[in-house]
């Protein structure tokens, strides 16, 4: 939000799950007040009973960049989905893999953790980036490998000159604000906007929509307390950090700054449109 403002950007949000309508507390979506008059781009713009993919991701994405530039405006992409922010920048060509049926029969019959240590073993870096308790996505994303062999290619030369900044924060302060976070969505509402999600998508597909909403269904089910949850949420999304650090670290483009260091970051975007 700095940023925009100081640099006459535009935000595109690269985050998985705030791209659909109603997923606003368990995503802790930005309201429009907090925008505080900076546009934002692909926020709630899909319906969360048909599936939103990275492909579809790259395609918006694109054309919210050409739409930003246009008016000569500097698009800032953000968010914690860094397949899509990969997307985006080199260029991501996605093999065309049709289902498999006999292949996904056969992992229908085995556990989430046994699906794990399969992708694993045929595409270590994809493990990386997906959500592990999704067996969706687990059972798609061995279907491709075993279909190419490979993860999907990349072009060789990137799609956009980007300027990559990530923020470090130290691990108990990131426990501490995740902790907090929690608290507060659940305050507002967490278990009432499942429920209402529960009324009009199947329970297949609400495991689908990220941990916050599997977890809080479990509850509303009566199958863990209202502590188990607390505490299994509190688990959960402290790995999940953590993986996300893991595949944001493996890439050598991006310049680190602690989250105070507000001038320094001014400077590295001030030399990179400058340059």
């Amino acid at each position: 939000m700095h940023l925009a403002k100081k640099f006459y950007g535009e935000i595109i949000s690269a985050d998985s799950r705030q791209i659909y309508r109603g997923l606003d507390i368990g995503t802790e979506k930005i309201t429009e007040k907090e925008m505080g008059g900076i546009p934002h781009h692909l926020l709630s713009i899909a319906d969360p009973k048909h599936r939103y993919t990275v492909t579809d991701f790259k395609h918006d994405a694109t054309e919210a960049v050409r739409y930003i530039v246009q008016k000569g405006k500097l698009p800032i992409v953000v968010g914690g989905t860094g397949f899509y922010i990969q997307a985006l920048v080199d260029g991501i060509d996605f093999p065309s893999v049709p289902p498999n049926p006999v292949l996904r029969k056969t992992l229908g019959a085995k556990t989430v953790d046994e699906l794990v240590r399969n992708l694993q073993k045929l595409d270590p870096a994809r493990v990386d980036t997906i959500d592990v308790k999704n067996r969706r996505r687990l059972v798609r994303a061995i279907e491709i490998a075993k279909a190419t062999g490979q993860v999907p290619p990349i072009h060789s030369k990137p799609n956009y000159n980007a300027l990559f900044i990530g923020l470090l924060i130290d691990r108990d302060q990131l426990r501490s604000r995740i902790n907090k976070r929690l608290a507060g969505t659940l305050k507002k509402g967490l278990v009432e906007e499942t429920k209402k999600l529960l009324d009009v998508l199947p329970h297949e597909r609400i495991n689908e929509l990220g941990l916050e909403y599997r977890i809080v269904t479990r509850f509303i089910r009566d199958e863990i307390t209202e502590e188990e949850t607390r505490k299994l949420l509190e688990y959960e999304l402290w790995h999940y950090a953590k993986r996300q650090m893991t595949w944001f670290k493996r890439d050598k483009r991006i310049l680190w700054f602690n989250s105070t260091d507000t001038r320094k970051i001014e400077a590295a975007v001030r030399k990179f449109l400058a340059d």
